[in-house]
Protein backbone atom coordinates (compact mmCIF):
# COMPACT_ATOMS: atom_id res chain seq x y z
CA UNK A 1 0.00 0.00 0.00
CA UNK A 2 1.58 3.36 -0.98
CA UNK A 3 2.20 5.86 1.78
CA UNK A 4 -0.42 8.49 0.96
CA UNK A 5 -2.84 10.72 2.79
CA UNK A 6 -5.10 7.72 3.33
CA UNK A 7 -2.24 6.01 5.16
CA UNK A 8 -2.07 8.98 7.55
CA UNK A 9 -5.76 8.57 8.23
CA UNK A 10 -5.20 4.88 8.89
CA UNK A 11 -2.75 5.82 11.64
CA UNK A 12 -4.44 8.88 13.12
CA UNK A 13 -8.12 8.87 12.29
CA UNK A 14 -10.76 7.48 14.63
CA UNK A 15 -12.81 6.26 11.67
CA UNK A 16 -10.19 3.62 10.84
CA UNK A 17 -8.87 2.66 14.26
CA UNK A 18 -11.91 2.18 16.49
CA UNK A 19 -11.81 1.29 20.16
CA UNK A 20 -12.54 -2.33 19.22
CA UNK A 21 -9.48 -2.35 16.95
CA UNK A 22 -7.37 -0.94 19.75
CA UNK A 23 -8.72 -3.51 22.20
CA UNK A 24 -7.97 -6.37 19.80
CA UNK A 25 -4.48 -4.98 19.24
CA UNK A 26 -4.07 -4.74 22.98
CA UNK A 27 -5.27 -8.33 23.40
CA UNK A 28 -2.79 -9.58 20.81
CA UNK A 29 0.05 -7.70 22.43
CA UNK A 30 -0.93 -8.88 25.91
CA UNK A 31 -0.49 -12.50 24.85
CA UNK A 32 3.24 -12.26 25.08
CA UNK A 33 4.72 -9.33 23.25
CA UNK A 34 4.02 -5.95 24.86
CA UNK A 35 1.10 -4.30 26.62
CA UNK A 36 -0.15 -0.79 25.88
CA UNK A 37 -2.83 -0.12 28.53
CA UNK A 38 -3.19 3.54 27.52
CA UNK A 39 -4.34 2.81 23.97
CA UNK A 40 -8.06 2.44 24.56
CA UNK A 41 -8.35 5.62 26.60
CA UNK A 42 -5.83 7.89 24.87
CA UNK A 43 -6.69 9.27 21.46
CA UNK A 44 -5.88 12.51 19.69
CA UNK A 45 -8.28 13.37 16.86
CA UNK A 46 -5.59 14.67 14.51
CA UNK A 47 -7.79 14.91 11.43
CA UNK A 48 -11.35 14.78 12.77
CA UNK A 49 -11.21 17.83 15.06
CA UNK A 50 -10.50 21.17 13.36
CA UNK A 51 -8.30 22.51 16.17
CA UNK A 52 -6.15 19.38 16.34
CA UNK A 53 -5.86 19.29 12.55
CA UNK A 54 -4.61 22.88 12.52
CA UNK A 55 -2.14 22.19 15.34
CA UNK A 56 -0.86 19.13 13.46
CA UNK A 57 -0.37 21.08 10.24
CA UNK A 58 1.39 23.95 12.06
CA UNK A 59 3.74 21.57 13.91
CA UNK A 60 4.62 19.72 10.71
CA UNK A 61 5.22 23.02 8.88
CA UNK A 62 7.51 24.23 11.67
CA UNK A 63 9.34 20.90 11.62
CA UNK A 64 9.88 21.24 7.87
CA UNK A 65 10.79 24.96 7.85
CA UNK A 66 12.97 25.52 10.91
CA UNK A 67 16.10 23.66 9.69
CA UNK A 68 16.29 25.70 6.49
CA UNK A 69 15.71 28.93 8.41
CA UNK A 70 18.49 28.01 10.86
CA UNK A 71 20.85 27.33 7.95
CA UNK A 72 19.95 30.72 6.51
CA UNK A 73 20.55 32.48 9.83
CA UNK A 74 23.83 30.64 10.34
CA UNK A 75 25.01 31.97 6.99
CA UNK A 76 23.91 35.48 7.96
CA UNK A 77 25.78 35.29 11.28
CA UNK A 78 28.95 34.09 9.56
CA UNK A 79 28.68 37.02 7.14
CA UNK A 80 28.98 39.66 9.88
CA UNK A 81 32.47 41.18 9.65
CA UNK A 82 34.74 39.97 12.45
CA UNK A 83 36.38 43.40 12.56
CA UNK A 84 33.25 44.79 14.22
CA UNK A 85 33.53 42.32 17.09
CA UNK A 86 37.26 42.93 17.48
CA UNK A 87 36.67 46.67 17.64
CA UNK A 88 33.90 46.15 20.21
CA UNK A 89 36.24 43.98 22.32
CA UNK A 90 38.87 46.73 22.24
CA UNK A 91 36.27 49.29 23.27
CA UNK A 92 35.33 47.10 26.26
CA UNK A 93 31.92 45.85 25.12
CA UNK A 94 30.77 42.56 26.62
CA UNK A 95 28.98 39.80 24.66
CA UNK A 96 25.48 41.06 25.49
CA UNK A 97 26.34 44.56 24.28
CA UNK A 98 27.92 43.10 21.12
CA UNK A 99 24.75 41.12 20.45
CA UNK A 100 22.41 44.10 20.83
CA UNK A 101 24.68 46.68 19.11
CA UNK A 102 26.23 44.59 16.29
CA UNK A 103 24.50 41.25 15.68
CA UNK A 104 20.85 42.21 16.14
CA UNK A 105 20.96 45.41 14.04
CA UNK A 106 22.72 43.51 11.22
CA UNK A 107 20.10 40.76 10.97
CA UNK A 108 17.20 42.77 9.40
CA UNK A 109 19.41 43.87 6.51
CA UNK A 110 19.80 40.32 5.27
CA UNK A 111 16.78 38.52 6.68
CA UNK A 112 13.98 40.88 5.60
CA UNK A 113 13.90 39.70 1.97
CA UNK A 114 14.13 36.10 3.19
CA UNK A 115 11.25 36.59 5.65
CA UNK A 116 9.09 38.17 2.94
CA UNK A 117 9.79 35.21 0.64
CA UNK A 118 9.05 32.75 3.46
CA UNK A 119 5.74 34.45 4.27
CA UNK A 120 4.73 34.40 0.61
CA UNK A 121 5.79 30.76 0.35
CA UNK A 122 3.73 29.80 3.39
CA UNK A 123 0.62 31.47 1.99
CA UNK A 124 1.13 29.31 -1.10
CA UNK A 125 2.23 26.19 0.82
CA UNK A 126 0.34 23.59 -1.15
CA UNK A 127 2.32 20.45 -0.36
CA UNK A 128 2.10 20.38 3.45
CA UNK A 129 -1.65 21.02 3.54
CA UNK A 130 -2.75 18.91 0.60
CA UNK A 131 -0.49 15.91 1.18
CA UNK A 132 -0.99 15.82 4.95
CA UNK A 133 -4.65 16.66 5.50
CA UNK A 134 -6.21 17.50 2.12
CA UNK A 135 -7.72 20.50 3.90
CA UNK A 136 -9.81 18.29 6.17
CA UNK A 137 -11.88 18.20 8.28
CA UNK A 138 -14.77 19.92 6.53
CA UNK A 139 -16.88 21.41 9.31
CA UNK A 140 -19.45 23.07 7.07
CA UNK A 141 -20.87 20.76 4.38
CA UNK A 142 -21.98 23.75 2.29
CA UNK A 143 -18.46 25.17 2.22
CA UNK A 144 -15.90 24.35 -0.45
CA UNK A 145 -13.00 24.86 1.98
CA UNK A 146 -11.92 22.62 4.83
CA UNK A 147 -10.63 23.66 8.24
CA UNK A 148 -6.95 23.41 7.28
CA UNK A 149 -7.19 24.74 3.73
CA UNK A 150 -4.98 27.62 2.68
CA UNK A 151 -5.86 29.83 -0.26
CA UNK A 152 -3.83 27.71 -2.65
CA UNK A 153 -5.40 24.37 -1.62
CA UNK A 154 -8.84 25.97 -1.64
CA UNK A 155 -8.13 27.27 -5.16
CA UNK A 156 -7.10 23.77 -6.21
CA UNK A 157 -10.38 22.37 -4.89
CA UNK A 158 -12.40 25.14 -6.53
CA UNK A 159 -10.79 24.61 -9.91
CA UNK A 160 -10.14 20.85 -10.04
CA UNK A 161 -12.94 19.39 -7.91
CA UNK A 162 -15.76 21.90 -8.40
CA UNK A 163 -14.79 23.47 -11.78
CA UNK A 164 -15.43 26.98 -10.44
CA UNK A 165 -12.94 28.56 -12.81
CA UNK A 166 -14.28 32.10 -12.49
CA UNK A 167 -14.11 32.20 -8.68
CA UNK A 168 -10.71 30.48 -8.74
CA UNK A 169 -9.33 33.06 -11.17
CA UNK A 170 -10.59 35.99 -9.09
CA UNK A 171 -9.23 34.57 -5.83
CA UNK A 172 -5.87 33.75 -7.46
CA UNK A 173 -5.49 37.24 -8.92
CA UNK A 174 -6.54 38.93 -5.67
CA UNK A 175 -4.09 36.77 -3.72
CA UNK A 176 -1.28 37.80 -6.07
CA UNK A 177 -2.19 41.49 -5.83
CA UNK A 178 -2.41 41.46 -2.01
CA UNK A 179 0.87 39.54 -1.63
CA UNK A 180 2.68 41.72 -4.17
CA UNK A 181 1.55 44.99 -2.56
CA UNK A 182 2.28 43.69 0.95
CA UNK A 183 5.73 42.45 -0.06
CA UNK A 184 6.64 45.69 -1.82
CA UNK A 185 5.45 47.89 1.06
CA UNK A 186 7.24 45.75 3.63
CA UNK A 187 10.48 45.74 1.65
CA UNK A 188 10.32 49.49 0.89
CA UNK A 189 9.91 50.22 4.63
CA UNK A 190 12.69 47.87 5.74
CA UNK A 191 16.30 48.68 6.56
CA UNK A 192 17.36 46.44 3.69
CA UNK A 193 15.96 48.98 1.25
CA UNK A 194 16.34 52.28 3.15
CA UNK A 195 19.91 51.76 4.33
CA UNK A 196 21.22 49.44 1.64
CA UNK A 197 24.86 50.45 2.07
CA UNK A 198 24.67 50.56 5.88
CA UNK A 199 26.62 47.36 6.46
Amino acid sequence: MPFTTNTWYMYYDKRVFTKEDVKSLEAMLDKGVVSFPFLNSWYLPFFTDATWARITVIVINIWVGVPYTLLQLTGVLQNIPADLYEAADLDGANKVQQFFKITLPYMPYVTTPYLIATFTGNVNNFNVIFLLSEGRPVTDPASTAGSTDLLVTWLYKLIIDKQYYNIGAVVGILTFIILAIGSLLTYRNSKSYKEEGGF
